[in-house]
């Protein structure tokens, strides 16, 4: 990696770092998902970037907003948050020629037991995933560790979505699964590369089906979803988290 693309995705990790603990202070009984997006799209364009999601044809916002059974690709609408409430937010920032990507799902209090559990276990199955992000390692390795993480708690991984390279484009190869795939053994990861390593998971069946708006997928089950995500670079002895 050059130097010049390093700083720049330190820089737009930052900033969306600073996205996700604006956004994770703003949600709250009562907002709506719309208001969310107009926050994070602020703080983005003031930071001197550009949404990353607004270089997807079709897509107007700086957000992916999902509700409860909502797993990815939800839009923000006037639909008010209530208590109880899982939400996840989906961003991603522009920044001097880079893309970065990152994810996260909170519950609006009072807070249930079960789906503290649940999250937690999202959590922990990046962090593990991400620990496998160093050069000499595969594609197999991340998507391994997600998913016997996941499915080791009783829960079910995504079969339909996936993480990505991530860097001049917002999406790039390879891509990276949320369960193991054996041919994934011979994408070997490279010093410098940058990936988006995501979970996404299911507390029932992981099939999901899309919404009228014709972006919303959502858990074919109505069950709960998840998901959670950070831009990494790969890097020895540590991967280094960027957002």
């Amino acid at each position: 990696m050059s130097s010049k693309k390093q700083k720049a995705m330190q820089e737009s990790g930052l900033i969306l770092a600073r996205v996700k603990k604006e956004l994770k202070q703003a949600i709250k009984p009562g907002i709506t998902t719309l208001e969310l997006d107009k926050l994070a799209e602020k703080i983005i364009v003031n930071s001197g970037a550009y949404p990353s999601f607004k270089t997807v044809r079709g897509y107007n916002f700086a957000t992916c907003i999902n509700i409860n059974s909502g797993m990815v690709h939800g839009m923000p609408s006037s639909r008010k948050l209530n208590k109880k409430d899982v939400v996840t937010v989906d961003c991603g920032v522009y920044y001097k020629g880079f893309h970065t990507d990152s994810a996260f799902t909170m519950q609006i209090p009072p807070l249930i037991a079960s789906t503290t559990k649940f999250l937690d276990t999202g959590k922990q199955a990046l962090a593990n995933a991400i620990k496998k992000a160093t050069p000499g390692n595969s594609v197999y390795d991340i998507s391994l560790a997600l998913q016997e993480t996941i499915e080791n708690a009783g829960y079910s991984v995504s079969r339909d979505l996936t993480g990505h390279g991530v860097g001049q484009k917002l999406h790039q190869h390879p891509n990276i699964s949320c369960f193991a795939i054996p041919e994934d053994k011979n994408i070997i990861l490279e010093k410098g590369q940058t990936l988006a390593i995501e979970i996404m998971y299911a507390l029932g069946r992981p099939e999901l089906e899309q919404r009228k708006d014709g972006w919303t997928l959502s858990t074919i089950d109505n069950s709960l979803a998840a998901m959670f995500e950070h831009t990494v670079m790969v890097a020895s002895p540590h991967p280094t988290i960027l957002t």
